[in-house]
């Protein structure tokens, strides 16, 4: 799904969301090969790496975005997971909620044999210091939207676009680079959302 396409559904969601017309909900997509700017790299681009001319060379397009974070890459082999959650009214803590975020990867990764951890003061979760999944997510009115994103299959190359999340010293990896071999998205998704319906308690 083209990266404005979602950004579009989810921002109508949230407000039926919000109105109380739709339930809880989970989009689970790919995206084309996309940068995205997030509040901390919203005025600054210094940790896109590339030109304009070598993004568009490239079929890369560039968004700023109203979530937290830096800059991230979405691609396909990478499951983009945008949780549509009324956080009200006992799981009002922002905090927290990344933290579950971060739990629904690391159970996931573990079905695979990975063992994925959190980093002190570092958003996301790693393997070996290697990141797996980037988290980066907005609230209004306690409902959330943007969310997450796993590399399954991801073509690693196109991080060197940018410096991911603004971190430099640390790489990224995916799930078919640490089984050594080739996982495919629909096994990864119905994974993923057993393990955010035991996380949540949805």
């Amino acid at each position: 799904m083209p990266y404005r396409e979602a950004l579009n559904l989810q921002r109508s969601l949230v407000k039926e969301r919000q109105a109380g017309h739709v339930p809880d909900m989970l989009l689970l997509l790919e995206h084309p090969h996309v940068i995205t700017l997030g509040a901390s790299a919203r005025h600054e681009t210094e940790n896109v790496l590339a030109s304009s001319e070598e993004l568009t060379r490239r079929g890369v397009d560039l968004y700023e975005v109203q979530r937290g974070g830096d800059v991230t890459y979405h691609g396909p082999g990478q499951l983009v997971v945008y949780p549509i959650l009324d956080l009200k009214p006992d799981r009002c803590d922002a905090h927290r909620y990344v933290r579950d975020l971060e739990e629904v990867i690391v159970r996931t990764a573990r079905e695979f044999s990975v063992s994925a951890e959190r980093l002190p003061d570092l958003t996301g979760v790693w393997v070996n210091g290697k990141k797996l999944a980037a988290i980066g997510v907005r609230l209004s009115r306690w409902v959330t939207s943007h969310g997450f994103a796993v590399n399954v299959n991801t073509d690693l190359n196109y991080f060197n676009l940018i410096r991911p999340c603004g971190i430099s010293d640390r790489g990224v990896t995916s799930l078919t680079a640490l089984t050594g071999r080739r996982v495919l998205i629909p096994e990864v998704s119905s994974i993923l959302i057993q393990s955010f319906r035991t996380v949540f308690q949805l």
